[in-house]
This record gives C-alpha cells, sequence and structure tokens, in this order.
C-alpha cells in the first residue's frame, strides 16, 4: 500500500486531497508528502508524524536487520521455487527495496551462485535476467534443507519489539461517544457502558462474567471496531536465523482502499516516492476469540519439522490488539494451569518464548485481554490471580424494560409485528417457571415462531400456541402455564 493511501484510510487527508496533491506533483515535481503540503491537506507536523509511526523501507543490507547470507539464502530459494528471473520479481516477493535487492543479486553473481543470462529488452527500462548456477541450485536446495520458508524477508527480532512498543493498544484513545455508537445496535445499559469504557481505554485485562446468553462475545466482538489507527504486522521475525511466521490472513485483515471506477490515485503507479518497508502490513487492530480449544500448547511457539520454520503463538498474533477467551473455565486444559501462564504477561506485560534449540527470548506482551465466563469468577481463579484483573464487569440479566426493547428491535428486524402483551406473556412466562430474562432470549422466541410460520406456509404471524411452542424449547424442562395469555391472541 503506498503513502497517499494509507493517508486516506487512517482518516488524514481525503482521495481528492491525494488527487489535487497528485496533480501539482505532475506539474512541479517533489515528493507526494511535500505535495500534501504544499495544497494544505495535511501539516508538515502531522504527516512527520505518521512517518516516525510507519516502518520506513530500508536503504541498505545494513538497514534490513538481516544478515546477507540469511538475504540470499532467502531469495535463491525463492528464485529456485518461484522460477523467479529479474530483480523486479525478487523485490515483489521479498518486500525488499531495489537497492537491497540489487546488492545481494550482485553478489551472487560474484559467487558464482548467479549467472546473468541476458536482459528483458532494449528498452532503458529493461533489466538482467538471471538464472542460478549448479552452484546456485546446490546452495538454494542447502537452504531448503533447513528451513523452507520462502517469499516476503522476515524482520529481526528487536525490530518487531520495537514496532510493538510503538503501537501498544493503550495508546489509542476511544471516547465515550465512539463507544455508545459501537454498541448502537445493541441495548445496553447506560451503567454497563461506563463500566467498559475506561476498561477500554487502559488496553489491560478485564473480565467479563455473568449468565450465559446476554452479551458478553457480543460486547467483545465490537471492541475492535472502536480503534480505527492502523497497526503494521510483519510477514515473519527472524531471531538467530530461525523464521518465525506471523502474519496470518485469518486474524490479520489487511487495510483496504475503496476502489473508485475513475480513481486516478490508484492507477498512476509514479504518484509518489516515500515508500515503507513492504515487510510489514498495514492491518487494523486484531480480534482474537478463542474458546473451549484452547490449550497450553497454542500459547508456544509451534514448530514444524517439515518446514522447518514456526508459526506464532495465538496471543502473539494477537498483540496491539484485542484477544478473547471465550468460555473461560471450560477448556481442555485446567483453569489453573492456563491462569498460571498468564501471570507473567498481565503482570509483567513481557512473555517467554522458547525455540526448539534451547533458547528462550522474551517480548513485549501488549493486548487488551478479555476473559469471559459463565462460571462464578471465585470458582474459577485465586484471589492473587483475580487482584491481576484490574476490571472486573458483570454482565447482568437485562431489565424488564430493556428486554422489551431488546424484542421489538429484534421483531423490527425480522418485519414481525409482536405486540406489548405479547412479549410482556413472554417475559412473565420465562419468570414464573425459575428462569431469568437474557438477551438471547427475544431472538430465540421470534426465530421459532418464523420457523413455525414457514412450516405451516402462513404469513408471519404470533399466537399464543406459537409463542408457547417456543416457550417449551427455551429449557427440557416443561413450562407450566403460570401467567394469562396476551389480550387479542
Amino acid at each position: 500500500m503506498r503513502i497517499g493511501e494509507l493517508l486516506v484510510a487512517q482518516g488524514l487527508i481525503s482521495d481528492e486531497q491525494v488527487e489535487a496533491a497528485r496533480q501539482r506533483q505532475l506539474a512541479e515535481g517533489g515528493r507526494l508528502g511535500d505535495n500534501l503540503v504544499a495544497v494544505g491537506a495535511i501539516s508538515a507536523e502531522a504527516l512527520d508524524r505518521f512517518f516516525q509511526e510507519a516502518p520506513a523501507e530500508p536503504m541498505s543490507v545494513a538497514e534490513t536487520g538481516l544478515r546477507d547470507t540469511k538475504i540470499t539464502e532467502l531469495l535463491l530459494k525463492t528464485m529456485l521455487l518461484q522460477k523467479l528471473e529479474t530483480a523486479n520479481q525478487c523485490v515483489e516477493a521479498l518486500k525488499l527495496p531495489f537497492t537491497v535487492i540489487n546488492i545481494i543479486l550482485e553478489r551472487a553473481v560474484e559467487q558464482r551462485l548467479l549467472e546473468i543470462l541476458g536482459s528483458t529488452g532494449s528498452s532503458a527500462s529493461s533489466q538482467f535476467r538471471y538464472a542460478l548456477t549448479g552452484a546456485g541450485n546446490q546452495y538454494a536446495s542447502d537452504a531448503l534443507e533447513r528451513n523452507q520458508y520462502i517469499g516476503p524477508a522476515p524482520v529481526s527480532i528487536s525490530a518487531f519489539c520495537y514496532r510493538v512498543l510503538r503501537q501498544k493498544i493503550s495508546n489509542a484513545h476511544i471516547p465515550q461517544e465512539k463507544i455508545t455508537n459501537a454498541y448502537n445496535d445493541l441495548i445496553v445499559p447506560d451503567a454497563l457502558l461506563s463500566e467498559l469504557g475506561p476498561a477500554i481505554n487502559s488496553g489491560k485485562s478485564m473480565l467479563l462474567y455473568g449468565a450465559p446468553g446476554n452479551g458478553k462475545s457480543s460486547l467483545a466482538e465490537r471492541m475492535n471496531k472502536m480503534f480505527e489507527d492502523i497497526i503494521y504486522i510483519p510477514h515473519a521475525v527472524d531471531i538467530d536465523g530461525e523464521i518465525i511466521k506471523i502474519f496470518d490472513p485469518s486474524l490479520h485483515f489487511p487495510i483496504k482502499v475503496e476502489e473508485k471506477p475513475n480513481n486516478s490515485i490508484l492507477k498512476d503507479t509514479s504518484i509518489e516516492k516515500e515508500t515503507l518497508d513492504k515487510r510489514w502490513i498495514a492491518v487494523r487492530r486484531p480480534l482474537i476469540i478463542v474458546g473451549g480449544e484452547l490449550t497450553l500448547e497454542m500459547l508456544d511457539l509451534q514448530y514444524n519439522n517439515a518446514s522447518g520454520f514456526y508459526e506464532a503463538p495465538l496471543h502473539m498474533k494477537a498483540l496491539n490488539g484485542i484477544m478473547m477467551i471465550d468460555d473461560f473455565g471450560r477448556q481442555l486444559v485446567a483453569p489453573d494451569h492456563l491462569l498460571n501462564r498468564w501471570i507473567i504477561p498481565l503482570e509483567r506485560r513481557v512473555d517467554y518464548l522458547k525455540l526448539h534449540t534451547g533458547r528462550t527470548f522474551e517480548i513485549p506482551f501488549d493486548a487488551l485481554v478479555i476473559f469471559s465466563t459463565n462460571l462464578t469468577p471465585e470458582d474459577l481463579m485465586d484471589p492473587a490471580f483475580l487482584r491481576r484483573i484490574p476490571y472486573k464487569i458483570e454482565i447482568e440479566s437485562p431489565a424488564a424494560s430493556d428486554f422489551q426493547r431488546i424484542f421489538k428491535a429484534v421483531a423490527n428486524a425480522n418485519g414481525l409485528e409482536f405486540p406489548d402483551g405479547a412479549i410482556e406473556y413472554v417475559g412473565q412466562m420465562i419468570q414464573s417457571n425459575g428462569m431469568p430474562l437474557a438477551a438471547y432470549q427475544p431472538k430465540f422466541v421470534i426465530e421459532q415462531v418464523l420457523s413455525a410460520c414457514k412450516y405451516e406456509s402462513r404469513p408471519p404471524t404470533v399466537e399464543r400456541s406459537l409463542i408457547d411452542r417456543a416457550l417449551k424449547n427455551l429449557s427440557t424442562k416443561k413450562m407450566h402455564a403460570t401467567a394469562d395469555a396476551p389480550q387479542g391472541m
């Protein structure tokens, strides 16, 4: 992604301002950033802050943070398996700048690992075509025996740790209005919002507890939408020649520029000269939700003996984002064992990971960790661990008035008219049979009513018989008719 696109995605400038800067750039030259300042799209100070926050492109082999031999190994492996021939192809594959790739190619030719076959054409823009020599093939094959990682070059572990600390989730400011708007599709009491707001802004851990079906997961899922800032995730990390794959397309979603039919910004690749380190991907803060399947092994580096490199553990992929442990206490591993694994990360904000070579290394731990449980917290955690979770928020059953609001909202969304009397009847039946009201119940009842109408091939309608049938499915215990039927039914 180019600078202009990132500035637009960050909300710092508009597409129209980029277009104005591009037109000025075509007429007067210079860098896009300078032209954006000249047309008044952004201040020089704000642009400087943006560049300080974004990873800069390395201008030399030393600035990559990698040994030249490791870059050579990666380059030759990738050329062998992806059948690359030109410097531009290698730039695209390894995400390293042309200056760095060209140096490595020239050294490989000097070492007789590569040979020059000719050029791609006779124009000024033509490039040399390279091919692996016999020695180069052997060199690449030996490197593949050690590990089969190919593609984007990794960043150094020190660069990764520096970046995590630069983009801490606690740096983000989420005002009250933004939190309220994020939950505008839910019925959330003001008292609960006033508890969630400080917890979200703290960037520390929180415990959401209470009876099932009242929206703990729904609350957490909307939290990451509040964070509109951009962070940078590397494709992979290098530590002592060992590769740890970080970027996960199922969890990290790259910033996408809105496609517009006549958007010349996206067509003109010469729009700007400023470039970022393409080994990093601009993403929104990740949200990772894991439930009963969580094991201790999932919090360790996953070494693949066949490929020779590592997959990062879940909480490493969640850095600078949100990690929710849903249904806590129902994992295969005992709760106290899982909690012991989290003590150091939560208290000291660091974690220690171990390579298969035996080396242990430290990484900063920065994530908003959410424990969600239907069980009693005191039965799951000892007081010492509870103290380490600064925010303990009970998600209570909805009040009768909120229950009615939820019912009406769900009914309207489904095009169903649910009379007030019918809603009161549902609530009375639920409570009189010893069950608490829950936020999930309106959706459950309405879906049951709609399914029954569909089965009977009739328009969606509300009748007592349909409501009673739905209520029967709320529990395996027999519902007793202890409430009066709603009027008009």
